[in-house]
């Protein structure tokens, strides 16, 4: 058995999109829309297959995220080596996104760092 995608809920789908595009290199299907209930979605793939479908919809409740909630709190992208995940952090910090973490090595032995992502998901790079 494997997990077959995760489904992240997002106000603007086209700007999330290009984020994974540009700093993970997602390749994007063509896009779904259901014009009964106003549904838009995108799957998009990864280099070693690992699917994330983005989905918005105008009736979206968008309540303040904790960072220590119930519930998932973070999507974390192996990148391959400790030099990825210094520049592609550094690269978001340089673009404007929130550094909350790193990049550090872990108590428990991870390198990595935690951004603030597309509407404040919290994105975990790791090696």
């Amino acid at each position: 058995m494997r997990i077959d995608h995760i489904a992240l809920y997002v106000k603007d789908l086209e700007r999330t999109r290009e984020f994974f595009q540009s700093y993970f290199q997602a390749r994007s299907n063509n896009g779904y829309r259901n014009p009964k209930s106003g549904l838009r979605t995108y799957f998009l793939t990864f280099e070693d297959g690992t699917r994330l479908e983005i989905m918005t919809r105008s009736d979206l409740e968008d309540p303040e995220k904790s960072e220590f909630r119930t519930g998932y709190i973070h999507l974390a992208f192996s990148l391959g080596s400790s030099e990825a995940v210094d520049s592609i952090t550094k690269r978001l910090a340089d673009d404007g996104f929130t550094v909350l973490s790193g990049p550090r090595t872990t108590g428990d032995g991870y390198y990595e760092s935690c951004v603030l992502g597309p509407e404040g998901n919290i994105l975990e790079l790791t090696v």
